[in-house]
């Protein structure tokens, strides 16, 4: 009986063998850059045993990072913007791979965090923590670094950076000093919850975040009920039950909305109702994890003419923020669909001539 082992030549590998029958080398009838090793036509004993040993795991090219490598060239200098895993981790591209086991430094929202990432590639690419508490300190060290030829790359705790996370000064910063500014797209929690919402695509307003500063908030909530296309926020999940009940009293009951939690994780979550459903279905309950959260845009068949005493609520509300009369009346018209002047005089007559001393909001 006769068999055949082909082994790849490797670069600082040693190859050991450890067989209960002789082996020797053929005559170099072989391909180039391989090792075949036949056995002799000797009695076969059932504990054969072929041993293979690597001088360092870093030693061996990564099959997926550096294949054809050589055709791509070496990366040029400049800041690269490389999208990371919102959750799973095998939600990142090969060109991303390649490009932070190439850098000289990768700029990191949250070391400890990113570090699971690196390990996980087995990257070995420098960290250097980059967030919204440091990163006015550590602009001038980058830019030094990047004038200077280095390859920087920047990611954040998930998704693409200077999406709602640090990164878009630098970027500002790169393009105002002539710095190429590189995007590795990858994985945006945007994009993943709109696509799987059933919601309209066409069109859509990324609001992120809400601003902490009520009377703000409001303003921004106004003015996106009264939009026709898809309103996409982020909100914290200590912050949900707020949104869903400012949101439905500006965008109505029932309007309808998506909520995507924990996208690409085990507890990948979709929940999809009306405003007024949200508020029933999770008044009691504490989630986890940052939500995304889509809401349909403003339609003619969901126009509804609110009555004097919504009116009246949402003024009176406004007013007692910190509102002047006349803000409050312009937000609240925003909003709905009543003439501003009509707005005015109902203001005039349940709150009477306010002082227009300025409005803290501004």
């Amino acid at each position: 009986m006769k068999m055949m082992v082909v082994v790849r030549r490797l670069p600082s590998t040693t190859i050991t063998l450890t067989s209960a029958f002789s082996c020797r080398f053929t005559s170099p009838k072989f391909f180039p850059g391989q090792i075949i090793i036949s056995s002799k036509s000797t009695p076969c004993y059932p504990r054969i045993s072929l041993l293979a040993t690597f001088c360092s795991a870093s030693q061996v090219p990564d099959p997926i990072i550096e294949q054809d490598s050589s055709k791509r060239g070496p990366l040029k200098r400049g800041l690269y913007l490389v999208g990371t895993p919102i959750g799973n981790l095998e939600d990142i591209t090969l060109r991303a791979l390649r490009v932070l086991k190439s850098a000289d430094v990768i700029l990191s929202e949250d070391t400890r965090h990113s570090g699971k990432l690196l390990h996980h590639y087995n990257i070995r690419t420098p960290l250097l923590s980059y967030h919204k508490f440091n990163e006015s300190q550590r602009e001038q060290q980058v830019l030094r670094r990047l004038k200077e030829g280095e390859i920087v790359v920047l990611i954040s705790d998930a998704g693409t950076p200077g999406i709602s996370d640090p990164g878009a000064e630098l970027a500002k910063l790169c393009v105002d000093e002539n710095i190429p500014v590189i995007p590795i797209p990858g994985p945006c929690a945007v994009v993943a919850a709109l696509s799987a919402s059933g919601l309209d695509t066409d069109e859509f307003t990324f609001v992120g975040f809400l601003s902490k500063h009520g009377p703000s908030r409001r303003e921004r909530l106004t003015a996106s009920a009264n939009e026709a296309r898809t309103q996409i926020f982020y909100v914290p999940p200590h912050k949900f039950s707020q949104f869903l009940e400012e949101s439905s009293l500006l965008f109505g009951d029932s309007r309808r909305c998506v909520m995507a939690r924990e996208m690409t994780k085990i507890h990948e979550e979709f929940w999809r109702g009306t405003l007024g459903e949200a508020k029933v279905r999770f008044l009691n309950q504490q989630l986890k994890g940052e939500m995304t959260l889509l809401i349909e845009g403003r339609t003619n068949c969901l126009v509804e003419t609110p009555s004097e005493d919504q009116l009246e609520h949402e003024l009176g509300e406004l007013i007692s923020r910190g509102h002047t009369l006349s803000t409050a009346v312009k937000l609240v018209a925003e909003g709905a669909s009543v003439k501003r002047k009509t707005l005015y005089s109902l203001a005039l007559k349940k709150f009477g001539k306010q002082p227009e001393a300025d409005d803290n909001s501004n």
